[in-house]
């Protein structure tokens, strides 16, 4: 699985929430979804991006995987940097938008697999602060 770290100009990222009948229906996570077979990583984000939220966008870089295990099933997923390319983030797939600083993500009920992106994404803006300060 692929998902998405999107910036808008404030700094924020946008989180989805997970809509009635999925998989833990309610829980916010970053945007994306199932790689298909003989799809690169890059493709799948771009391609998932485009049917959850209407945007064009650009698969800039992976900044980490990891393998999470629910008790039901265990997932491997990576989160990219992604860009939009054109379009502004819409609901498509019947999910809750929103973005949020990095910093509150932590106030936000994320899926616990995404809990060492947050810790991640956090690092990385301490690191820009302070080099700014």
């Amino acid at each position: 699985m692929v998902a998405a770290a999107l910036f808008d100009d404030e700094g924020r990222v946008l989180i989805a929430e997970r809509p009635a009948g999925k998989h833990m229906a309610g829980w916010w996570e970053f945007p994306g979804g199932k790689v298909a077979a003989g799809e690169s990583d890059a493709d799948a984000l771009v391609r998932e991006l485009r049917e959850e939220l209407g945007i064009e966008s650009r698969a800039a870089a992976p900044l980490m995987s990891l393998s999470h295990e629910y008790p039901d099933r265990i997932v491997d997923l990576v989160l990219w940097r992604a860009e939009i390319v054109s379009g502004e983030p819409q609901s498509l797939d019947a999910q809750q938008l929103k973005w949020v600083h990095p910093r509150a993500l932590g106030d936000e009920r994320m899926l616990p697999a995404d809990a060492p992106f947050i810790a991640a994404l956090q690092t990385c803006i301490l690191k820009k602060l302070s080099t700014t300060e």
